[in-house]
């Protein structure tokens, strides 16, 4: 599948707007909803929406906040009842608990997905910001060196999330074809870091020992989790749409980042440590299997020059600067 580039100048002038943000109780949903909060002359119905409930502690003034399942929830209601121009898209099962499986995680990536795009269109909203993933170009030999925005979306089928990710861009090509009154604005993000993520890509940084596979560098692109609240903030207020990889600058390898977290790197065979995690997973004694080996070994490296050029924006930090500001942040909390 080719994916297509749309662009728009600014909208300006428009009154305040009334936006519905799913997974608005996440890690970036949150983040999110404080700069809506902030701005009281762009927004004046602010709604929250998630499975989970917001605890008293994380709750803020001028949002509404309404708990329910997107694959289940009526959420044309929602839109009807809040007036909603645009909705922010940010549910996903990015980390996989223990007992999930692969039919629960379609169920809400891509079922729930379809759900959200078919109320907003029934109900005309104005726009949609979907946070989609690098990891929807997929984890190829053949990768470019750096993938730009019209490269093909291949995902893997054998990474959920990557594969996932892939389905819904395809679905909101159907959209665009569709529905054209219905703007969409999609960011592909790299390795989205900042002072409190705890992901699997982190979890490869607690280790003892950095591991790496022989013949790779696996590069990091990595995004502050600030610069991607701003991007989607600066995409509502001027009413934008189109595709854009969020990256900061420049790349590290698993090497680099031993080196920055000052620990041993040990590059290990491809065969040993696919032969390891063919065996070990069927005993469940790793999470991962074998796949996990082309995850490690061709990172999707994103180019922002469209971010930068086109959008506008400009990442506050470079791959490396977020790197050091997590692990600086890290030892402030310790």
């Amino acid at each position: 599948m080719k994916s297509i580039v749309l662009m728009t100048s600014p909208t300006t002038n428009i009154p305040p707007l009334n936006v519905l943000v799913t997974g608005g109780n996440g890690y970036i949903g949150r983040k999110v909803l404080r700069r809506l909060v902030q701005d009281e002359q762009s927004f004046k119905h602010i709604v929250s929406f998630d499975v989970r409930e917001t605890s008293a502690d994380r709750r803020m003034d001028r949002v509404k906040y309404v708990v329910g399942d997107i694959r289940d929830a009526d959420l044309a209601e929602i839109i009807t009842t809040y007036k909603i121009d645009t909705v922010v898209h940010l549910a996903a099962i990015v980390t996989p608990g223990k007992n999930s499986d692969r039919e629960f995680e379609h169920s809400v990536d891509v079922i729930g997905t379809r759900r959200l795009l078919e109320a907003a269109a029934s109900r005309r909203v104005r726009q949609i910001i979907v946070t989609s993933s690098g990891a929807a170009y997929g984890y190829y030999a053949d990768n470019p060196e750096w993938l730009d925005e019209d490269d093909d979306l291949r995902g893997n089928v054998t990474f959920a999330y990557s594969d996932h990710k892939r389905q819904v861009e395809e679905m909101l090509v159907e959209y665009r074809e569709t529905n054209p009154y219905l703007k969409q604005l999609i960011f592909r993000p790299g390795t989205v870091l900042g002072a409190g993520v705890r992901n699997q890509i982190t979890a490869l940084f607690d280790k003892p020992i950095i591991t790496g596979l022989r013949q790779s560098d696996t590069p990091f692109v990595l995004i502050w989790d600030e610069d991607v609240a701003n991007c989607i903030v600066k995409g509502i207020v001027e009413q934008r749409e189109g595709i854009y990889n969020l990256a900061g600058d420049g790349t590290l390898s698993l090497k680099e980042i031993a080196g920055l977290l000052k620990k041993p790197f040990l590059a290990l065979p491809v065969s040993l440590v696919r032969a390891a995690l063919s065996l070990l997973k069927p005993l469940g004694l790793s999470q991962y299997g074998p796949e996990q080996v082309d995850f490690i070994r061709y990172r999707p490296v994103l180019s922002n020059r469209r971010l930068k050029e086109e959008f506008g924006y400009e990442p506050q930090k470079t791959t490396r600067e977020v790197f050091e500001y997590f692990l600086q942040s890290r030892k402030t909390n310790r």
